[in-house]
């Protein structure tokens, strides 16, 4: 399960969409723009709290000890979108449209 999060949390971070809506149309990968504001990559925990809030839920921190260097990742979700940060610095911003 962790090793699958850290997969997915890395192919996120590589894609650097954090305002789209990834959609598939007729077996063909769409990107699809979005108005929902999100935080910005680099922002640090407290500056996300201050300008959105506190989240509905922290996600509990995920590491690998098994693998040292893997650093831990955190998620926060909002109404309509989840921050994922390494440390305390956001990663990246998912849309959920939630």
């Amino acid at each position: 399960m962790r090793m699958r999060l850290l997969a997915m949390l890395c192919g996120l971070a590589v894609t650097g969409f954090a305002a789209a809506e990834t959609l598939v149309v007729d077996d063909q990968v769409v990107v699809k723009q979005t108005s929902v504001p999100t935080p910005k990559r680099g922002s640090t925990m407290s500056q996300v709290e201050q300008h959105f809030g506190a989240p509905v839920e922290r996600h509990p921190t995920v590491s690998d000890p098994g693998r040292p260097g893997q650093p831990p990742i955190t998620r926060w979700d909002y109404t309509g979108f989840s921050v994922f940060f390494e440390r305390d610095k956001v990663i990246d911003s998912v849309v959920t449209g939630g």
